[in-house]
């Protein structure tokens, strides 16, 4: 027998698929615009199926010289970056979880600071940091300020997992003669497997897609990512909007895969602590 749908249950679903409906179409728009031709580009009203389709957007953007450059750099830049950052964080977190010394609370508190200050302000200071370090114009000097700029949040979302994890584990392998490195390393970090999903995934998107830092500390063409060359398409005398959209697909496709990748496990790490809770 089949269940009758509420008019409550109703209503929500009806909501849910307004709310994604509203928030696609701006990224349907943004894929059918980068297989238009530019004189169809603002067309009015505009056409959200292109006719006739083209590839030529994309086959322009690919053949530029530096493009496959800036690509290549954004994605070292954020796989090293995001590697980093969610290693370190995990250390922190499983340090702050399972230890107790003093000041704990406070160095987690100060640690959380980073969260409260926009990034925005920190352009300043980081740039005279970077500079007294010979970083300046340097894909290295990037990820040092990524890997620092996401250790907070992490560490803040891996604690919580790690204080969750019932500590006779890590007490039975104690008495096996495990030492810290090795219940760090044997159990926590697979058990903490949906949680650094959620970390991985949060860092790769925050580091792929910056784009102050990266405009303010780079200056080499050699040495420019990915969101750099998507708004040098934008030119001072009108914009090839069909080139910046082809452009931003192409860019959006590694954070899709980094998504799809570790979908399953991001999904548990949010929902780890309603079950456990």
């Amino acid at each position: 027998m089949s269940k009758r749908v509420s008019p409550a249950d109703a209503l929500r679903l009806v909501t849910l698929a307004i709310g994604a409906l509203v928030m696609i179409t701006p990224f349907l728009y943004m894929v059918s615009t980068s297989f238009k031709a530019q004189q169809y580009v603002l067309k009015i009203p505009p056409q959200f199926i292109p006719d006739p389709a083209t590839l030529s957007n994309y086959e322009r953007v690919l053949v530029r010289g530096d493009f496959g450059q800036y690509f290549l750099n954004s994605l070292f830049v954020a796989v090293t970056a995001t590697t980093i950052a969610v290693l370190l964080s995990a250390m922190m977190a499983y340090g702050f979880a399972r230890y107790r010394f003093p000041g704990r609370e406070w160095l987690f508190r100060i640690l959380l600071l980073g969260l409260m200050i926009p990034a925005l302000m920190l352009i300043v200071p980081q740039f005279v940091l970077a500079k007294w370090l010979g970083l300046i114009d340097t894909l290295w000097g990037l990820i040092v300020f990524y890997v620092a700029g996401n250790l907070a949040l992490n560490t803040f979302l891996l604690r919580g997992f790690f204080e969750a994890l019932p500590q006779e584990l890590d007490d039975a392998m104690q008495i096996d003669g495990a030492n810290a490195w090795r219940r760090f390393i044997g159990l926590a970090l697979p058990l903490a497997r949906p949680a650094l999903a959620t970390a991985t995934i949060f860092t790769f998107l925050a580091t792929w897609d910056e784009y102050a830092w990266a405009l303010t500390s780079i200056t080499s063409p050699e040495n420019k990512t990915l969101p750099i060359a998507v708004a040098l398409l934008q030119g001072p005398r009108g914009t090839q909007w069909g080139l910046v959209f082809a452009a931003s697909i192409i860019a959006i496709l590694p954070v899709i895969a980094v998504f799809l990748i570790f979908q399953r496990h991001f999904v548990q790490g949010l929902t780890a602590g309603a079950v456990k809770g």
